[in-house]
């Protein structure tokens, strides 16, 4: 792994690299913090705050290039604005859960929204970061255009490291066109049928970019022409939506402000081979499911129980929210994560080390000692 060293320049706060760079001489922890709106993700952690926010700004943006380099701490809002007012997006329709949400946090979460099943995730169109990493060096890897890597992927390896490897400084994120068409179509229908329908559309090659099943009743969204759309929406059935109520709802999903998010009590992410999806909806009853299958969400679940069903199911389960309304992490339950393989640990360890030699950056945000 070749690690490019990279003077402090204009474009990047010497006022961050020379705080690491203190923290770690004196082994002062840090918790990094961009708009915060993502606090409540991963393990509770204790430091000193480390604020980003003011190290924004759009660097680089050609839209015919279908690339935009940004500071970390630059609103996601106002990085989909700016796509918007040229007909670009971010393809994997990423959360904010929050007006004051960072491109930087966006990362370093590597949440997707609805688009996930069909865009693919974060890590998928991150071209290029620069890192502060926890001993003062500012790194850079990868740069503005696809496959220009040669070995390890570190600029991927930093999308939903929740800030473990370092501080991101700058990020170039590859963009899409917005699709020609969409239209969003509802049905009521039980969560098996909706699961063996997703999967039919699936194999059959529909444009399907997202759907949710929550309480009886299946939404799909599907891109392309209207022609297209007008001749592929009889195949679901249902009713259309019309698209300003459509937009609306995939908003509340993509930020968990459906009515099913509200739910009391701890808020289970359960990843799982779509084909277990209508076995781990048969014993919930409390649970919603988006991603054609792929992501199921319970709610009020003991973590037991959770646990032995997504194992069961091939899959795994992440305690994603603890508490709904909660804003941050508490120690009630200090792990949220799937349990890592011992090998696989001290890997995620010695990369770390690696970076962050004094383990001073958001040290356990997601596993004890990591």
């Amino acid at each position: 792994m070749a690690l490019v060293e990279l003077p402090p320049g204009e474009d990047v706060s010497a006022a961050l690299a020379e705080r690491v760079r203190a923290a770690s001489a004196s082994g002062t922890q840090l918790r990094i913090v961009g708009g915060d709106t993502k606090r409540f993700y991963g393990r509770a952690i204790r430091g000193e705050p480390l604020a980003v926010r003011d190290h924004h700004g759009v660097l680089r943006y050609d839209p015919a290039e279908l690339v935009i380099t940004a500071r970390a701490g630059t609103r996601l809002a106002e990085i989909e604005a700016l796509l918007a007012r040229h007909g670009q997006r971010l393809p994997f329709e990423p959360p904010a859960f929050g007006a004051a949400a960072t491109i930087g946090g966006t990362i370093a979460a590597g949440l997707a929204g609805p688009a996930r099943a069909a865009r693919g995730p974060v890590r998928d169109y991150v071209l290029g970061v620069t890192l502060l990493a926890g001993d003062g060096r500012i790194l850079r890897f990868g740069g503005e255009v696809m496959k220009n890597v040669a070995g390890y992927d570190v600029s991927r390896l930093v999308a939903g490291s929740l800030g473990i490897l370092g501080v991101l400084l700058e990020v170039s994120l590859k963009v899409l066109p917005v699709p020609a068409g969409s239209l969003t179509v509802r049905r009521d229908v039980d969560a098996a049928a909706a699961s063996e329908r997703l999967a039919g559309a699936t194999q059959r090659g529909l444009p399907v970019s997202a759907s949710f099943w929550c309480d009886g009743e299946l939404h799909v969204r599907l891109d392309g022409s209207a022609a297209g759309l007008a001749a592929i929406a009889p195949e679901f059935g249902g009713r259309s939506v019309a698209p300003d109520v459509a937009a609306a709802f995939w908003h509340q999903v993509r930020e968990q402000q459906h009515p099913f998010f509200r739910a009391s009590g701890p808020l289970w992410r359960l990843t799982v081979p779509v084909t277990a999806t209508a076995a781990v909806m048969r014993h919930q009853s409390a649970a919603a499911f988006e991603w054609n299958g792929g992501q199921v969400w319970i709610t009020g679940a003991a973590r037991p129980a959770i646990e032995a069903l997504a194992r069961t199911n091939g899959g795994d389960a992440t305690l994603f929210r603890q508490l709904a309304g909660l804003a941050e992490p508490s120690d009630v339950a200090p792990e949220v994560f799937a349990p890592l393989p011992p090998a696989l640990l001290e890997l995620h360890r010695a990369v770390k080390r690696v970076f962050d030699p004094a383990g001073i950056l958001n040290p356990g945000r997601m596993y004890a000692g990591l």
